[in-house]
Order: C-alpha cells, then structure tokens, then sequence
C-alpha cells in the first residue's frame, strides 16, 4: 500500500542510488548494511516494482527505480523545505520580503544584497518593484512594503523612518545626435535652447506628486513611466533629460550620450541626491530585512 510509504525509505533508497551501492548507503546514513537492504526491500514490495537490479556486484538502477528517484528527491526537497520554513516561522523570520526601490538607485546593489540575505535565510521569498517618483513612499503608506528605496527630498512622511545610505549622482544628456548637442558644439546652451527641445520626463503613478513639477524645464515633454523607457527614448534622440550616472556612464564613454553643456542643469551638468532607506515606524525590521539591510550598507561602503 503507498499510503505506508515513510520518509525515512524515501531517504534510504536516494542514498543508496546516489551512493552506488548497499554498503556505501549504511555508511552515509550510519546504519548497518542488513537494515539498509531490509528498507530497500519492504518499499519496493509496497511499490511492488524492483527498483534497484541486484545480479551484478554491485545494485543498478532498474528502469522503473531511475523514473522513481526524480520523485523520492523531490518529496525529500520538499519535506526539508517545510521543516526549514517551520523553523524559521518558531524563530520569528518572515515568510516573505516585499521591497519597493526608487527606479533611480542601482538595482545591482540591490540584487547582491538580496543574495547575501539569502544565504542566510534561505526559506525567505522576495517580492521586488521598481518604481518612480512617489512610488516607494506610496508603497509604504499602504502596506504593499515593508522596506524601501527613495531617491530625493520631495516625499516625505510622518510615519515613515528615513536612513541616508548613498549619493546618487543624475547627469543631464542628449543623444549625440541631437540638435542640442550639435548646438552646444559651439559654445554652452541656455534655458531657452532647453526649452526649445522635448524633454523626457518620468511620470509619477502615485497621487504624491499631483500638481507638483520636478525639475520640468521644457513647455514640451515626453512623460514616461520607467527609466528605461527615458534612456532608451533620450538614447533614441527624442528628446533630453537627466538620467542616473551609473546608468549612463559607459554611454558617455563611448559616445551615444553627451552631457549637456549648460550651468542651469548643475556644475558639468550633473547633481547629486540623497538614497534613503525607509520603513514605517509603526513596523520594525524583522531578521530578513534586518540583514538586507545590513548587507546593503556594506554594498554601498556605508
């Protein structure tokens, strides 16, 4: 009867399978060898299949024994994933990490500090956005985070704590194909020349930003709802704007973007904004995103 199957014969017969024979098994599992060979044989007569050849030296595999590993391994994996899940429910660790990461911080500082959080808590699940603007305090206010990202002064809020982590540094740049880069060919551009052109500018998906304008310059512009969408279409020749240092640097270095040769957009067009770490004061860390956070810090040399 399957219903009779145990665990512990499941164990036994991966062991043996992966360890080649009989004897290797009970040594692995720290069980003597008739004990070993006595579960083998009482599961393959519940399973009524052979499941290892025994006329050689040594147990092979039978056609039937090679179909059934791939299940018994993954019933185990699960079992350990339970037991493990189980554990770190009892010792207060959250089952999941929900983090929200203004779309203007380097998303790889990110990824290393998830890995480094995994490592140490494997059972934890991840659930990442990437959003602009009002995005991550929004995400905060209602629920949807535990933890966030945000780049800027221009949201702030009563329930939710702040820590400055990094500097990130926004360069204005043109396609070296455009028109303002041509103009700035002979001497700096003004804001008028600015002006003159389309600008691309992300858009807020979150009511924070309702009637409020950041660093909109142009009467003309081109609203997007992600930086990517801005550097492709900046890349493309649409229009100009500011996009993150570290996401245009090898651009600039080799050629496609220029930066814009004006002192209205910051000194060699570039400025600087604070990257905040911030949860609600009403919800402490739990030990996952404690450690996220720690490990972030030392990505960033914090």
């Amino acid at each position: 009867m399957l219903d009779v199957l145990t665990l512990d014969q499941l164990r036994i017969f991966v062991t043996v399978a992966e360890s080649g024979s009989f004897r290797a098994g009970a040594a692995r599992l720290s069980r003597v060898q008739s004990a070993v060979s006595h579960a083998i044989a009482n599961l393959e007569a519940e399973l009524g299949l052979a499941l290892f050849d025994r006329a050689g030296h040594r147990p092979v595999l039978t056609a039937e024994g090679q179909a059934l590993l791939s299940n018994a391994r993954d019933i185990l994996l699960r079992v350990d994933a339970m037991r493990a899940r189980a554990r770190g429910l009892g010792e207060g660790i959250e089952l999941d990490l929900s983090l929200t990461v203004d779309t203007l911080f380097p998303i790889s500082a990110v990824g290393a500090a998830l890995a480094e959080m995994r490592a140490a808590y494997p059972t934890v699940s991840i659930r990442l956005a990437v959003e602009p603007l009002g995005g991550p305090i929004m995400s905060l206010i209602e629920k949807r985070s535990v933890l966030v990202i945000v780049v800027g002064e221009d949201f702030r809020d009563p329930r939710i704590a702040l820590e400055a982590i990094a500097s990130v540094e926004q360069v204005a740049v043109v396609s070296a194909g455009h028109p303002l880069a041509l103009r700035q060919a002979g001497g700096a551009v003004g804001l008028p020349d600015l002006a003159d052109h389309l600008q691309i500018v992300l858009s807020d998906p979150t009511p924070l930003s309702r009637d409020r304008m950041f660093g909109v310059l142009s009467p003309q512009t081109c609203s997007v709802t992600s930086q990517d969408a801005k550097h492709a279409m900046i890349l493309a020749g649409l229009g100009w704007g500011r996009l993150p240092f570290w996401q245009v640097a090898r651009d600039l270095a080799e050629g496609r973007l220029v930066r814009l040769a004006t002192g209205a957009l910051g000194r060699n067009s570039q400025v600087a904004a604070e990257a905040y770490l911030a949860h609600r004061i009403d919800e402490p860390f739990g030990p996952a995103a404690a450690a996220f956070s720690q490990a972030l810090k030392r990505q960033l040399g914090t």
